[in-house]
């Protein structure tokens, strides 16, 4: 033995001497330094999501907890710091970056949360005192002396509005500090070398039906899942298992029976507005939490995503930039990283490849209301209609050819989209693109077996047209 040590997390050899018994115990006359606070309420469905990042952390020095608002960056981070706190001698300090209100202030915030003030200048002479003052006047610098000798975990908590101070500030706390681990929340990257991204998913079904239960519970005694399972599933779907958002629509439960719930979550921005009192605005209600993404967005990306609510089902690159335009590329990236577009390989027979592209239902209705308010839902849904209508028209024949089974399968995953098309044109009483989609329709009608849907659409497209009998 005797090699010069790995350049991993610091973590990961303290994790190690807690599992073989050398940890300090916590409790006791001597707490573990830290400023965590007790949570006030249960922690839900994400055992695995901790023990993924606590691999994580052993792992890398710098991660961050990626997700839309609501999705529980923050009491994850939390919770994993909470667990992680045996294998840090100097502590888990929590720094809240979503107050800060400039970037300038990002480092005094973070000074301010791990306690520093207090130790800069500890056992220093008049003289050695003037120098010492001078020589940190820059906040930066004193957290570097803070923390440069010991072994902590910082957390830094919603760092999107202050994205590039929070890097600049962890990068350099990262070079200058050997026993420092940083586990940061955001929507987008930070983009430091060495950053491990870990995206915070929805909770699936399961779990967002105990986190129900469990605020429905605590908002009306009696509460149970079992007297209406399908409403409060719908519930859970239809919010996209994002935990603040059901905690929103638990909270209704004190006047409203799931199923009214359920009936009026096409209006949810509306609905959801019972938070907690004591939370920043921006966290009280569901649109607040997606006007503060909105407010972070440039105009490019704002009309992308504007765009991006007339798909149905999602949509590959081609077809978003042919409803989206030019800067349909540059944007989706921002916003796949922004964590407002969520981004999965195509699946299906009849994808390309490629990636495809989709928005959470809430983001969506929230985009097509701003889509309404710009005025651009009719060029939008009018680029849409034309790109599905040209990719049944050019897909119908190879129906008819050897390459059937993949032609198939493209049709399949667009569907969605092509019956959005065949509504939209039927609804402007466009007789020319509605006849041109059911004739290219018909044939992956009759081989799929769907009689009923071919015969709706063919009375509809036939009623467009002029009365005969008239």
């Amino acid at each position: 033995g005797g090699g010069a040590p790995g350049r991993g997390s610091p973590l990961l050899e303290r994790s190690r001497e807690v599992e073989g018994g050398t940890g300090r115990a916590g409790g006791g006359e001597n707490p573990r330094p830290g400023n965590l606070r007790a949570r006030l309420t249960s922690f839900v469905g994400r055992d695995a999501d901790i023990a993924t990042i606590r691999g994580d952390l052993a792992a890398a020095r710098l991660v961050t907890l990626l997700g839309p608002g609501g999705a529980g960056k923050t009491r994850l981070s939390q919770e994993a710091g909470e667990s992680m706190a045996e294998a840090v001698p100097d502590g888990v300090w929590l720094a809240e970056l979503a107050p800060v209100d400039a970037p300038e202030n990002v480092p005094e915030a973070v000074l301010t949360a791990v306690g520093a003030r207090e130790t800069v200048l500890r056992g220093a002479g008049a003289e050695e005192m003037r120098a010492v003052t001078e020589r940190h006047d820059d906040p930066v610098s004193r957290l570097v002396e803070h923390c440069g000798r010991r072994r902590m975990l910082l957390i830094l908590d919603n760092c999107e509005h202050v994205v590039d101070a929070a890097a600049r500030l962890a990068e350099r706390l990262l070079e200058r500090c050997p026993g420092l681990t940083v586990l940061a929340t955001s929507r987008e990257p930070l983009g430091v070398p060495g950053e491990l991204l870990r995206p915070v998913e929805p909770l699936p079904e399961p779990y967002a039906l105990r986190l129900l239960a469990d605020r429905g519970a605590a908002a009306r005694p009696g509460f149970d899942l079992a007297d209406d399972p399908e409403a409060v599933a719908e519930i859970c779907r239809r919010l996209d298992g994002l935990p603040l958002a059901i905690e929103l629509a638990a909270a209704r439960l004190r006047m409203l029976t799931p199923r009214q719930i359920a009936e009026r979550l096409d209006d949810r921005f509306r609905l959801l507005t019972s938070g907690s009192r004591t939370v920043l605005p921006r966290q009280q209600t569901l649109r607040a939490v997606v006007d503060w993404s909105w407010d972070l967005l440039d105009e490019d990306e704002r009309d992308v995503l504007r765009r991006l609510s007339v798909f149905a089902g999602g949509c590959d690159l081609a077809a978003a930039e042919a409803v989206c335009g030019p800067a349909a590329l540059e944007a989706l990236g921002s916003l796949v990283d922004k964590s407002l577009v969520v981004a999965a390989p195509s699946p299906g027979e009849g994808a390309d490849g490629g990636m495809r592209y989709r928005l959470l239902e809430t983001v969506a209705e929230y985009a097509r209301e701003r889509l309404d308010e710009a005025g651009a839902r009719p060029a939008a849904e009018r680029a849409h209609l034309t790109y599905y209508r040209e990719l049944a028209r050019v897909t119908d024949p190879l129906l008819r050819g050897p390459r059937q089974r993949a032609a198939i399968g493209l049709l399949e995953l667009e569907y969605e989209n092509i019956r959005t098309a065949l509504r939209h044109a039927v609804a402007e009483r466009d007789e020319d693109e509605a006849l041109t989609l059911v004739l290219s329709l018909c044939w992956y009608w009759q081989m799929r077996d769907l009689r009923s849907e071919a015969r709706t659409w063919s009375n509809e497209v036939m009623a467009l047209g002029p009365d005969p009998f008239g």
